[in-house]
């Protein structure tokens, strides 16, 4: 018995000892390494910065910007003038003789003529100008303002801005014609828009605001190969949509009937002007351009 367990017992030690020497085949399946994922890095590619170029400003003749400069933030006399001529009783109509003495006074007593720019990068961008400057303007277009009107200006070598009447010009004998128009705007006389046909702003539908806005602009435009930036409101009309209209017409600034000296406080889109009547005396005259209703 005991011989008998004996063999039974080798017999298991040797099984035993063939099995821990059998090498277990065991299948790996093969791999492929993954590739790291390359994540891209975005190329930030910068863009151009676009300066805008600056509004060309005709220089002030005589003004250095260094000495005698209105403060910023201050008002300025604008004045308002139609007809140079003589209509008794008629307020708008100022006789040769008067302008002349008013351009004399302006001269004698170093004012500056400055233009609608002028005035426009003072009032936005606080661009120096004389303590003493005075914009004068002309509403209409009336023939003497290039028969009368223009050869005082340039004998004083003034500047000013006629808003014109576009749908009278070459039609009405008492009018400015297109021949002039050019011939003042390229001296220095600036010719800016008062719409079509004298339409009051105040008493027309959005619509038809935007029509007479931007056929006066066009025409005026095309007639003097320059942009026109500059608006007065025929009768001084106006409301908010008028406003509305002017700036979506592509204007810069525009000017009402209100009397004052224009501030930046006015509202850009409607400036006050001081109006100069034809029964004005010397004083009164003096006393308009020299001091402001409210600063």
């Amino acid at each position: 018995m005991k011989k008998k367990l004996y063999f039974i017992f080798i017999f298991i030690f040797v099984l035993s000892i063939v099995g821990c020497s059998r090498t277990t085949s065991t299948t790996i399946e093969k791999i492929n390494p993954v590739k790291p994922t390359v994540v891209a890095t975005p190329v930030i590619v910068a863009k151009p910065v676009i300066v805008p170029k600056p509004i060309e400003i005709a220089k002030i003749p005589g003004f250095d910007n260094t000495t005698d400069i209105k403060p910023y933030g201050k008002s300025i006399p604008v004045l308002e003038y139609h007809s140079i001529s003589y209509d008794k009783g008629n307020p708008i109509c100022i006789p040769i003789k008067k302008f002349e003495e008013q351009m004399e006074y302006l001269k004698e007593n170093d004012y500056y003529t400055i233009t609608l720019t002028n005035l426009y990068e003072y009032l936005m961008n606080n661009t120096p100008i004389p303590k003493k400057s005075v914009v004068i303007t002309f509403d209409d277009g009336y023939d003497n303002n290039y028969t009368d009107m223009f050869p005082v200006l340039k004998k004083h070598k003034f500047k000013a801005t006629i808003f014109v009447i576009t749908s009278l010009t070459d039609v009405h004998s008492n009018m400015l014609t297109s021949k002039q128009l050019v011939e003042m705007d390229k001296y220095g006389i600036d010719i800016e828009s008062h719409t079509v046909h004298h339409d009051n702003l105040k008493l027309i539908s959005k619509d038809n605001q935007l029509k007479t806005l931007i056929e006066s602009k066009k025409y005026l435009e095309k007639t003097l190969n320059k942009t026109v930036n500059f608006f007065a409101y025929p009768y001084g009309g106006y409301n908010k949509s008028a406003i509305e209209a002017v700036k979506e017409a592509g204007y810069k600034m525009a000017f009402t009937t209100e009397n004052g000296w224009s501030s930046k406080k006015n509202g850009i889109f409607s400036l006050h002007r001081v109006w100069i009547s034809a029964s004005d005396s010397k004083k009164v005259f003096e006393s308009k351009i020299s001091k402001p209703l409210i600063e």
